[in-house]
């Protein structure tokens, strides 16, 4: 699998703090493990139930959740909107056996940042979890597609609804990076398709997400197609 992500911060001060969600513990022990062998990420807790993540996560304030989609108790698409109303900062990554399109959508409403199947070579996660930190929607562009037309199909059925606040107003610039994170480029393809550098992609996604007041390059084009910014054909 290849994480379309960013490289960690240079000099970060303290470790990225991590969450792992699962009701097997076997699952638990393998993803601690190999996050515990990097040495900017520290794994904070583990959870067996949504019920228990939410708990946890409102004492520990994590960075970032590995998050089981099917657990007992309370499921993750639960759990998941629990954390990010305790706990907004968070970056929650869905754990999951299937690439179900009713799973996908349902997990990015509820806050997910990112979806990754349970497949997935172990030595991989590491680096979804800095991507995600970094601010980086780990979805692959044909995810990303599903949930665009998804939520462009919502956009235009709430037609006759206005915006309940002024929208902010991004740069042409701004736009254009957003148009193309929408169709699932990292910022390196971004930064080819116009021409410049992915420092200057970096800076424009962080201006756009400072501006929308979201956390993720997936929740800026939700909140784009749904305040119809953008028009997805």
């Amino acid at each position: 699998m290849t994480v379309s992500g960013e490289t960690p911060t240079p000099g970060r001060d303290e470790p990225i703090r991590v969450l792992i969600v699962d009701d097997h513990e076997l699952i638990r022990r393998s993803l601690a493990l190999a996050l515990a062998a990097e040495p900017d990420i520290e794994v904070v807790g583990e959870a067996s139930d949504g019920q228990e993540a939410v708990e946890m996560a409102d004492r520990l304030m994590p960075d970032v959740a590995l998050m089981d989609v099917r657990m007992p108790r309370q499921d993750g698409i639960e759990a998941t909107k629990g954390i990010k109303a305790s706990v907004p900062s968070t970056r929650i990554i869905m754990l999951t056996v299937s690439d179900e399109e009713e799973d996908l959508f349902e997990a990015i409403k509820a806050g997910a940042t990112g979806y990754l199947l349970k497949d997935v070579q172990i030595n991989d996660v590491p680096d979804a979890v800095r991507g995600v930190y970094e601010g980086q929607s780990l979805i692959n562009p044909a995810m990303a597609a599903k949930l665009i037309t998804e939520f462009a199909n919502m956009s235009r059925k709430e037609a006759e609804r206005p915006p309940q606040l002024p929208v902010p107003r991004l740069t042409e610039r701004e736009m254009e990076v957003l148009r193309l994170v929408a169709k699932g480029m990292n910022n390196r393809e971004i930064a080819k398709q116009l021409f410049i550098s992915e420092n200057t992609v970096k800076n424009h996604v962080r201006n756009i997400l400072d501006k929308l007041q979201l956390h993720s390059r997936m929740e800026a084009v939700v909140y784009a197609v749904r305040e119809r910014m953008l028009e997805i054909t």
